[in-house]
């Protein structure tokens, strides 16, 4: 029997992104763009690029496919975020799948810094992270999730939500998570040991040979935080996850820790 083929439209986009560190400077090597994915590339005010991605579709739903990859070479540094937060939409058929790729060469810096991904009811997402780094090589990340935007009186009742992270230094896993939900999404997110009500959740990750001795310091950031929030280091990484009731409270106390584990301002979208 012949499978029925959905009529409905769909978004599909990929880039990819190559950085080279020549006569002291990053500079952008190679540079592909396809369907619904586009970057641009801010005029540099540091020593290190900024790139910025866009998905010209305004947002994605079910059956809709976003590709990135991202390579940096030797000593190459440089930064990347989403000139918006991405919306994922209510499905009505297949899951939306998001595929990252990001590959650090020897010393080599990267700040990956997206914008939110916001879930409405009903939503099916499928997003893989997966990070390669050299021994000696710095990453800094964050993903926030956010179930449903409070301020519109908006509610996430029921849907499917994979978010999955690999991250492996010379070649061995140091990293693997996977935060996962489905069905009555409202019920299991109001249990105590998952998010206990909250709408709004982060993890910020910091690779690096320093990531150790910066524990106390980020941990005596987050005291006080109205944001429930822990910090923990192992192995050369630094993992903190925060919850809030709302998404503004989240990013409001996530971004000095960013800064300072980043050592350079945020990305100027932020601040739009």
């Amino acid at each position: 029997m012949l499978q029925a083929r959905s009529w409905l439209p769909r978004t599909e986009g990929s880039a990819r992104l190559e950085f080279t560190r020549r006569a002291g400077r990053t500079r952008l090597d190679v540079l592909f763009q396809a369907g619904a994915a586009r970057v641009r590339l801010p005029s540099p005010t540091g020593a290190s690029p900024e790139a910025v991605l866009l998905n010209t579709a305004g947002g994605l739903t079910g059956g809709d496919r976003m590709d990135l990859n991202v390579r940096l070479g030797p000593c190459a540094e440089a930064t990347l975020t989403t000139a918006a937060a991405e919306k994922i939409y209510r499905a009505r058929d297949g899951d939306t799948a998001i595929g990252i790729k990001l590959l650090l060469g020897a010393g080599a810096c990267l700040a990956w810094l997206p914008q939110p991904t916001i879930l409405f009811d009903g939503s099916r997402l499928d997003r893989r992270t997966e990070v390669e780094l050299a021994g000696d090589a710095r990453f800094l990340a964050v993903e926030t999730l956010i179930f449903g935007r409070q301020a519109m009186g908006e509610e996430v009742r029921h849907g499917f939500c994979r978010d999955a992270w690999r991250i492996r230094r010379d070649g061995t896993l140091v990293f693997a998570d996977t935060f996962r939900v489905s069905g009555g999404i409202a019920a299991a997110l109001a249990r105590p040991a998952t998010l206990a009500g909250a709408r709004a959740a982060a993890m910020l990750i910091y690779v690096a040979a320093d990531a150790a001795s910066r524990l106390d310091s980020v941990r005596s950031m987050l005291d006080g935080v109205a944001s429930v929030a822990g910090a923990s280091a192992w192995n050369g990484l630094l993992v903190v996850r925060a919850i809030a009731h709302d998404a503004r409270t989240l990013q409001g106390e996530i971004a000095p820790l960013l800064q300072a584990l980043g050592g350079r301002p945020l990305p100027r979208v932020w601040q739009c």
